[in-house]
């Protein structure tokens, strides 16, 4: 096995400094499974990017966030440019927010229906596609800035903790030999992996998540808690099964439809080939 420690984290774009929505978990090789609290019980954005700086080793980082946008005019370039430019726009907003970028690009989003019609801009990337044709789900486009469903801010924030962290992300850059590698995930597409579709809020559900995995549910974690407890614990145990293929292999690794073009610009959903 490449990797000895698996993170899941499940990410927000909300405004705030703490968030309740915002958990992390990790799974090392052996299976051993755990809930990362940090101090004070909420973590900010700016606590997951400190508490990853400080991890080393052969570390998988999955993160429930999109890492790039669909090439579209204004958006064709490579992602880490892109990540240095939202940081940029960003600069006034708190705890890695990335309101600013809206206001830079507002033209790009789709807010409401003021903005015609949603089609219009709801842009989806090669691998949201994919995912859509796999009948797996259906994908919400990183322009779209409204409804429950939507990921965008979170996006918007995750590229600026990508931009400050340095780190290898898979796919823009090659996966190296040894080290931390992050990559971005769909933290659902691990429950439809198991057979389980929706919010997963329950110790029994959880644990047949988790079993087709082969890891057992933590100990000390309740019989009733919130989805994304479950949602970061399931790309923990998920990631741990997933990265036996080995780093740079055929498979999820390298999936099918995902140009070099593609991995410099829209990237990709680990998981999904």
């Amino acid at each position: 096995m490449r990797f000895s420690r698996f993170v899941g984290i499940d990410w927000s774009g909300a405004r705030g400094a703490r968030h309740p929505s915002v958990q992390v978990a990790e799974c090392a090789a052996d299976g051993q499974l755990r809930l990362v609290v940090p101090d004070g019980g909420t973590w900010s954005r700016m606590g997951v990017l400190d508490w990853l700086s400080g991890l080393s080793g052969d570390v998988l980082v999955g993160m429930d966030a999109g890492f790039g946008f669909a090439r579209v005019p204004g958006f064709e370039g490579e992602a880490r440019r892109l990540w240095g430019e939202v940081e940029a726009a960003c600069g006034g907003d708190a705890d890695l927010g990335g309101h600013g970028f809206v206001t830079a690009r507002r033209d790009a989003f789709w807010m409401g229906a003021a903005d015609g019609p949603r089609a219009a801009r709801a842009h989806l990337r090669v691998c949201e596609r994919v995912y859509a044709a796999r009948k797996l789900g259906v994908p919400t486009s990183n322009f779209v800035l409204l409804g429950a469903s939507q990921v965008g801010k979170a996006s918007l924030s995750a590229m600026r903790l990508l931009h400050r962290l340095d780190w290898p992300v898979w796919p823009f850059d090659p996966v190296p030999a040894r080290g931390p590698v992050i990559a971005e995930i769909y933290c659902q597409a691990f429950g439809r992996m198991a057979g389980v579709r929706g919010k997963v809020r329950e110790r029994a559900v959880l644990a047949g998540v988790l079993g087709h995995f082969g890891v057992a549910v933590p100990d000390d974690l309740g019989a009733m808690f919130a989805d994304h407890v479950g949602d970061a614990l399931m790309t923990a145990a998920g990631l741990r099964a997933l990265a036996n293929e080995g780093a740079g292999e055929a498979g999820l690794w390298r999936p099918e439809g995902m140009t070099p073009e593609i991995a410099r610009t829209e990237g990709w959903t680990f998981g999904i080939s």
